[in-house]
């Protein structure tokens, strides 16, 4: 029994021996069509990592300047027991203001807004290169014409063609744009990557300009708005107690409106600048040759392998 077994397995070592040499066999018979796939794939992939076109990243590093004390829940938590006497509930756990802006920022109804302010809808959407020498951005002429400045968008109706839609301008800059906080630090950073390294730093400037500007007038509008309702609240009533309250509140709120409109760096102060950056940021052209080719690679021999095993079965 026990000089049987090996006598069993070894027709099955053998089988497995015959279909190695088998496979590399059919691989050294079809090199010159694997050597010559494989060097298709990468010439290939050498010519479209040529004809990406550079792109450049400017990054802003900000610190958050506000957190969220200047609202009518604020003031009164500021006034301690006078808030039971107003009737006001106040709530916990508010976002800082600092990280409602980063939402603010990645919105769609604000990016729209920003690329209205500063009319840069045909770079954001149109440029498909730009050119070093001459410092222009190339524009694709199958989407607007720069002689005419009119647009050639197809839009969902056949046969129409126009200005982009607010949906494709979004998704456009989005590809764009990168917000992210480190959790250990605080720090936010902005980055436009652009074709031109000078519209990459002068959109991080403007992005960071505009959403200060943005939340610092979204501030003072709801610090006013308070203020307007607490008036109202003190014609109501003829209690001395309550109109204390709420002199006292307005008081608060008037403060914290003055402050905000005296800050032009209302929501972020830059602790490290956006610069013109020198270096590309993509694509990474040796990393597109070598998956490339590894590709080629891969297909060729699974070619080789599917036309001689095909042929066998025949």
């Amino acid at each position: 029994m026990d000089n049987s077994a090996p006598d069993q397995q070894s027709p099955n070592q053998y089988d497995d021996e015959i279909d190695l040499r088998e496979l590399f066999g059919v691989l050294w018979a079809g090199k010159i069509k694997i050597i010559a796939i494989t060097a298709v794939f990468a010439i290939a992939s050498v010519i479209y990592a040529l004809s990406v076109p550079n792109q450049y990243k400017a990054t802003a590093l900000l610190a958050p300047a506000q957190s969220s004390g200047g609202g009518l829940s604020g003031a009164l938590g500021q006034l301690g027991g006078l808030a039971s006497l107003a009737g006001v509930s106040l709530g916990g756990g508010e976002s800082s203001e600092g990280q409602i802006a980063q939402e603010i920022m990645k919105s769609w109804s604000y990016i729209e807004a920003f690329i209205a302010e500063n009319n840069i809808a045909v770079e954001v959407y149109a440029a498909q290169g730009w050119s070093k020498g001459s410092n222009e951005l190339q524009i694709d002429a199958d989407l607007y014409d720069t002689e005419t400045k009119t647009w050639l968008v197809e839009n969902d109706n056949v046969g129409e063609v126009g200005p982009p839609s607010s949906w494709k301008l979004f998704e456009s800059f989005s590809k764009r744009l990168a917000v992210s906080e480190d959790k250990k630090s605080g720090l936010v950073s902005v980055s436009i990557e652009y074709y031109s390294p000078q519209v990459a730093k002068q959109w991080v400037d403007l992005y960071v300009e505009s959403i200060n500007r943005f939340m610092q007038q979204r501030q003072v509008d709801k610090v006013t708005r308070n203020i307007a309702y607490l008036q109202e609240q003190i014609g109501k009533t003829s209690i001395a107690e309550m109109q204390e309250v709420f002199y006292s509140i307005i008081e608060e709120q008037t403060k914290s409106k003055m402050l905000a409109e005296a800050s032009p760096d209302y929501a972020f102060v830059a602790v490290g600048p956006s610069m013109v950056p020198e270096e590309k940021s993509q694509p990474k052209r040796a990393l597109i040759c070598i998956l490339g080719t590894l590709l080629g690679g891969m297909l060729s021999v699974l070619l080789v392998l599917i036309m001689h095993y095909t042929k066998k079965s025949d």
